[in-house]
């Protein structure tokens, strides 16, 4: 017998192994959920949330981990391992070269945030109207 790659039951469940693998085998519409980060206090009494989606362009600083208080723009995200890799956070390569480094999106605080396309503008709007 086969067992599931992926149920949604498994959200609800209070067995950490469930809930690890819940996030492990999510499909990337439900991955990219994963991908929120939290908001400066200026956006947060801005927009009126306390979190949002990251995205490629926007400014963040990094909250916990060896490079603390970085500040940088996002320039790539790997939704499959729910990653983010910022600007000027690198690791130095034995070989001599440099590597940036992925990052987890629940140790950034979003500080400047990209709010020139449509579908974004309508996403911050639809927040504000929660509250």
């Amino acid at each position: 017998m086969k067992t599931k790659d992926f149920s949604v039951s498994w959200r609800r469940s209070r067995k950490p192994r469930k809930q690890r693998k819940y996030i492990r085998n999510a499909p990337l519409h439900i991955k990219g959920k994963f991908l929120s980060c939290h908001l400066s206090k200026e956006l947060r009494q801005k927009h009126g949330t306390r979190n949002f989606r990251i995205r490629v362009g926007d400014k963040v600083k990094v909250m916990r981990g060896q490079f603390k208080g970085r500040v940088g723009k996002v320039e790539r995200i790997d939704l499959k391992h729910t990653r983010v890799y910022v600007t000027g956070v690198e690791i130095a390569k034995k070989q001599g070269g440099k590597v940036i480094y992925p990052l987890h999106p629940s140790n950034l605080v979003i500080i400047e945030m990209q709010v020139d396309d449509k579908k974004r503008k309508k996403s911050v709007e639809r927040k504000k109207k929660k509250e």
